[in-house]
């Protein structure tokens, strides 16, 4: 009788030796062997299915637009200044209206690549409930983890971008709060010195989200930085103004004299002056950046 599943037909693949570099193998084994191989690849594949469209949430809202617009004007200035490495960096905000569900980068895509419609709303599960293609694996399992784990977190950047990543390979705290833009950030920072790898699985994504704390700034030690912000606006401004306190902070150490901080009582109070008006700078700063690409990348909000 001819196999009628795959699980016949590895039965009958089974009873195949085979010798290869001097192991024996079943053809079975072998192939299963070949699948381990591939499976390395980093995109997310769920075995779960898309919710069906009946139970789907209803999406097409102005709000959720807006993020999703929003969102890739931030992804378009993020590859002018240089900021994401390869198809490798996330961004993500929760879904206006829905704190279970996410918008994020698909796979694959550079960042000057991304559009509003090209960017997808998934769930905390792996499902992708809106949009062609999945997210990449690491994005997922971090991204998800920490919406999740950490509400106050409406947006979520992760990027490898040079500076703050560099000094996330140096000894000791990371930022050296000597800059007047390093103050934005004082008393804002954690630093995760544990790197463990690739964030493949929902156990990396969870000892990420706990090692973030009270903070908004995450240096991951050998990796990148994570910015949480509890919008799209504020996410945006505190990742650009951070790899410019980085940069600064890496041109003067460059020199090598000794860089030297701000007292703790002034750099305490300089940052309550900046936090104040951090909000309506920050929309601001976002306004501006949609302006310019409105004028030469229009195409993002497409």
């Amino acid at each position: 009788m001819p196999p009628k599943n795959a699980l016949d037909i590895l039965a009958v693949l089974a009873s195949f030796p085979l010798i290869v570099r001097g192991r024996d193998f079943t053809l079975a084994r072998l192939l299963l062997k070949l699948i381990e191989c591939f499976a390395m690849a980093h995109s997310l594949s769920s075995s779960v299915q898309t919710p069906a469209i009946s139970n789907r949430p209803n999406l097409d809202t102005d709000p959720i637009w807006q993020a999703k617009v929003d969102l890739a004007a931030c992804f378009r200035m993020a590859a002018r200044y240089g900021l994401e490495e390869g198809i490798c960096n996330h961004f993500s905000a929760v879904v206006p209206g829905h704190d279970d569900l996410f918008i994020v980068n698909p796979y694959g895509y550079a960042f000057k690549e991304l559009t509003a419609s090209k960017l997808l709303i998934c769930d905390f599960e792996g499902n992708v409930i809106e949009g062609a293609g999945q997210p990449e694996a690491t994005a997922f399992y971090i991204h998800a983890r920490l919406h999740k784990l950490v509400p106050r977190a409406k947006a979520a950047f992760h990027t490898h971008m040079p500076y703050a990543t560099a000094l996330s390979m140096t000894e000791g705290d990371p930022l050296i709060f000597a800059g007047q833009t390093a103050l934005k950030f004082y008393g804002r920072v954690a630093v995760d010195d544990h790197y463990n790898g690739l964030a493949l699985d929902e156990r990396e994504g969870d000892r990420i989200a706990a090692s973030v704390g009270d903070a908004d700034i995450l240096f991951m030690k050998h990796h990148g930085v994570m910015v949480l912000a509890p919008n799209i606006a504020e996410a945006w401004d505190d990742l650009y103004y951070l790899e410019r306190a980085c940069q600064v902070q890496c041109l003067a150490l460059s020199t090598g004299r000794e860089v030297r901080p701000v007292s703790a009582e002034i750099a305490s109070a300089a940052a309550r002056q900046m936090r104040e008006g951090d909000p309506e700078s920050a929309r601001l700063h976002l306004a501006a950046v949609r302006r310019s690409l409105d004028l030469e990348e229009p195409i993002y909000r497409t």
